[in-house]
């Protein structure tokens, strides 16, 4: 069945842990989705990991539409949220609903997410009064990475441990269906967790959250750049792919590849004729 903002909602009272993972193509999401994961993120995150920007900044509205409507594609069941990406939302409350809305028609996604805290609490009332689903990011937030300095963990002292507490309050108050908590201590985490009644979706914030989400190509072994403390590798699909690529490569080069088994027939009585002809010409 489809799971819904609601479902995150019941989710998180039953006590049944949220279950989000990346994609940005249609293949992937099929096969995410078959997995019978509860959401699919289509993060900014692809403007590295799927085009090899040294951040998220560089990613555009055209970027995220295209990649959410190829994700949408292959979903039946998954919910589909869709980042919003740097400078879409940050520039006026106008420009964060238009935005907002654009991904949703344009992208068919089911919901968005965007990052920042209470100073953004006017934008996401705003969006949410046009009927569109809104998941928060509070914690390490990849647009602000200049800001902070570097990709750090926030929350380790008092006053920014109590800015996040205040943060989450705000987003709830402003109608987030869930908030995405990223690099923080796992104890603020968790007090977090408790604190508000939205569902809180960690990533490199322990397990006392509400759930937790993971670039698909870091799970995977997929990208090799960098690789947060956070991640574990479920498989080393990339270095089988790699592998793959060299079996191929030789077999080619061998002609062992392809075989009979992987070639068309032809009439030889046709052939015969075809080369009878093709002699003449």
């Amino acid at each position: 069945m489809k799971t819904t903002t609601a479902d995150f909602v019941s989710m998180k009272k039953n006590g049944d842990k949220i279950t989000m993972v990346t994609a940005y193509d249609y293949s992937t999401a099929k096969l995410l989705d078959a997995s019978g994961i509860n959401s699919i993120l289509v993060g900014d995150s692809l403007g590295m990991v799927m085009l090899g920007y040294p951040d998220t900044l560089s990613v555009t509205m055209e970027d995220m539409i295209h990649h959410s409507k190829a994700v949408s594609r292959g979903v039946e069941n998954a919910l589909v949220i869709c980042d919003m990406p740097f400078m879409s939302y940050q520039t006026s409350v106008y420009d964060a609903v238009a935005n907002a809305g654009k991904l949703i028609k344009e992208g068919k996604a089911g919901a968005v997410k965007l990052e920042g805290g209470a100073e953004f609490k006017e934008h996401i009332e705003a969006i949410v009064k046009a009927s569109i689903p809104v998941c928060g990011h509070i914690g390490m937030t990849p647009q602000s990475v200049n800001a902070f300095g570097g990709f750090k963990v926030q929350g380790k002292d008092e006053d920014a441990a109590k800015k996040l507490v205040r943060d989450a309050v705000a987003l709830e108050e402003a109608g987030v269906f869930a908030i995405v908590i990223e690099c923080v201590p796992k104890k603020l985490a968790e007090y977090i967790s408790k604190l508000v009644s939205v569902p809180i979706i960690g990533i490199g914030a322990g397990n006392g959250c509400d759930g937790q989400v993971l670039v698909y190509q870091d799970m995977l072994g997929m990208y090799s750049d960098f690789t947060p403390k956070f991640v574990k590798k479920y498989a080393k699909v990339g270095e089988i792919m790699v592998d793959a690529f060299g079996r191929y490569i030789d077999e080619v080069k061998s002609g062992v590849f392809p075989n009979e088994s992987h070639s068309y027939k032809i009439d030889d009585e046709v052939m015969n004729n075809i080369i009878e002809w093709g002699e003449k010409l």
